[in-house]
């Protein structure tokens, strides 16, 4: 199925835990997390600091740092995050728990049936005939095996090269085969973050068209139903500053370099992707982040979410 293997950008050539069942008796001094409503337009550092008098600003950046501050939900760690009136900002009582690092990618989530990750822009999802070491699949299943020599993994989905974010991986055939077979079903978000050149007008929409691939690996945007695939993105802008935006993206096909090819069709392409009409490369690699991944479990059915926050480097192009 055509969505499962593009998880949006797939080239070739290439959080949050869910949270540990609450005790039934809890010990007197019991500290609960904190929900705070935002009531007028603020930056995320000033509304705590005037939510919290009890805490300095160090307190303050420690929270953020431990991830313990969620915006509707989602985990953010960059103090200068906006906030809109209504949004609820939760305040953990303790830290997220630790997750497992190496070089290129980090452990979210993992139980018997699923791996799920934050990977690094610049490493590759599997292995090529370019490249075989050192992907992400090479490296969780030298993970996997150090457990028992006979464990494998196997790939679900597959986010480009230089596009960083949460992507998952099953434990067996099994798990692999179901959450292909159901995947528009399973998949409850798949939300992205673009660092595009210039400011979209309208600054939010959706774009739907037709991709094909030619052999040069190029993928081509047409408005013909019988040359290629439906694809459908919709797009909203949630800060823009020094000639570049951030946009937020929420697919509704997974087709192979479909963010990319939508933004150039916008006429504002992705940040460092000359492949698709960038012109400029402000932070050194494809500005494109898979930030949210929503799903039911395949096994257990729970509803899980895991968060990847945006990097660094986007958000300091827009101070």
């Amino acid at each position: 199925m055509e969505d499962t293997y593009y998880d949006e950008d797939d080239n070739l050539d290439d959080e949050n835990l869910p949270e540990k069942p609450e005790r039934e008796h809890r010990p007197r001094g019991h500290r609960v997390d904190q929900h705070l409503t935002v009531q007028e337009p603020a930056e995320l550092m000033q509304f705590l600091i005037s939510s919290l008098p009890h805490k300095n600003r160090n307190n303050i950046k420690s929270l953020l740092s431990n991830q313990q501050v969620k915006i509707d939900g989602r985990v953010y760690t960059q103090f200068n995050q906006p906030l809109r009136p209504g949004q609820t900002v939760t305040i953990a009582a303790t830290r997220a728990p630790r997750t497992a690092q190496f070089r290129g990618l980090t452990i979210l989530y993992e139980d018997q049936h699923l791996i799920v990750i934050n990977k690094q822009s610049g490493i590759l999802s599997m292995a090529t005939e370019k490249q075989r070491d050192h992907t992400a699949y090479s490296i969780l299943s030298s993970y996997v095996k150090q457990e028992n020599p006979k464990n494998r993994i196997f790939i679900i989905h597959r986010l480009d090269r230089e596009t960083s974010g949460v992507m998952m991986f099953a434990r067996s055939e099994r798990v692999q085969r179901l959450m292909q077979e159901t995947w528009n079903e399973t998949i409850r978000q798949r939300t992205y973050v673009a660092l595009v050149e210039g400011v979209p007008s309208p600054e939010e929409g959706k774009i739907e068209s037709y991709l094909r691939e030619s052999k040069a690996l190029i993928v081509y945007s047409s408005q013909n139903p019988e040359n290629g695939q439906l694809a459908i993105t919709n797009y909203k802008t949630v800060k823009e500053a020094n000639g570049y935006a951030l946009l937020e993206l929420e697919l509704e096909t997974g087709r192979k370099n479909q963010i990319r090819v939508h933004m150039q069709d916008l006429k504002h392409p992705i940040a460092g992707d000359a492949k698709y009409g960038a012109k400029t490369d402000p932070i050194g690699r494809l500005g494109l982040h898979a930030e949210v991944l929503a799903f039911e479990h395949p096994i257990t059915k729970a509803a899980m979410r895991f968060d990847a926050p945006i990097p660094k480097g986007f958000l300091a192009v827009l101070k």
